[in-house]
């Protein structure tokens, strides 16, 4: 682990910044990723890469060398489908305890607190199933990347890197540790869980680049904390330039409600290339000249 939720970068140039959405939102986030690199806009190329949730895993792929075209035909075809079983109990619990509270630390704590103490599949299937989700990206790569995650306890954000003592495969299982579906992965001493259940993108931890390229599946987290658009606009006072891109109407359409639902991963990963396609000139004026 690199730091906490104050521990932001301070880099200078470049940030891709990729929010979690479930198989679903993931199938979204390809398309946009395919679709501005097929416009020659290859996202790639940020100076670091800060993923969340269903962005650390494909943020991960991507920054081990795994193209963006590579990602979203996976998504068309089938090859990276997995099933994410969420029952109705578990969705109503999830909902008690993260609108249990109208503060947003009392609110992530007590998330947490149900967290730890649900009973869900064992930690080794967990990293199991994310090693399968990496498709070969099970190391740290030598470009900058960053994964976010909620600590269970206290609530703050934290983010892992190559620096630290974790494994890739640890951190994305942190990251994507979605609370009483999936078992809060231990690690330094601390228990993680989903880093979207606090902020869906984690904006604030490309806090210090001049140029941020925000491709955020689901704008808002469960609950009383910071939407994107809103951390989007905090970064633009601080001087950086955002594109922030969010389904649109016949995204949102494609992609339903459900967001484990694989019926709906090849036209979610559709609507994100069509967005993307008509969105590029207007991301270029940001990613390419800001």
């Amino acid at each position: 682990m690199s730091g906490s939720n104050d521990d932001i970068a301070t880099g200078g140039g470049t940030a891709l910044v990729l929010g979690g959405g479930g198989p679903v939102g993931g199938a979204w986030m390809t398309g946009v990723l395919a679709g501005l690199a097929d416009a020659g806009l290859d996202p790639a190329r940020a100076d670091v890469i800060i993923g969340t949730s269903a962005g650390a895993v494909f943020g991960s792929r991507l920054a081990c060398g795994q193209p963006p075209r590579e990602l979203y035909e996976r998504q068309l075809d089938g090859s990276d489908r997995i099933d994410l079983a969420v029952s109705t109990a578990q969705t109503l619990r999830f909902l008690w305890a993260a609108l249990g509270s109208r503060n947003p630390e009392r609110a992530i704590r007590r998330l947490g607190r149900a967290a730890l103490a649900a009973r869900t599949a064992p930690a080794s299937e967990v990293l199991g199933a994310v090693r399968e989700l990496l498709r070969g990206a099970t190391e740290w790569p030598a470009r900058a990347l960053r994964i976010a995650a909620v600590d269970a306890l206290t609530g703050e954000v934290g983010t892992f890197d190559a620096g630290g003592k974790a494994t890739l495969v640890e951190a994305v299982a942190a990251s994507c540790a979605v609370p009483l579906v999936w078992p809060p992965v231990e690690l330094d001493g601390r228990h993680w869980i989903d880093g979207g259940t606090r902020s869906t993108a984690n904006l604030q931890l490309a806090r210090g680049y001049r140029r941020v390229l925000a491709v955020v599946p689901v704008p808002n987290a469960v609950g009383p904390h910071p939407g994107a658009a809103r951390q989007a606009a905090e970064l633009t006072a601080g001087g950086a330039a955002v594109s922030l891109l969010a389904p649109d109407p016949a995204a949102r359409r494609a992609m339903g409600r459900d967001m484990t639902a694989a019926t709906r991963v090849p036209a979610a990963a559709r609507a994100g290339h069509a967005q993307a396609t008509a969105l590029a000139e207007t991301v270029a004026e940001t990613w390419l000249t800001a």
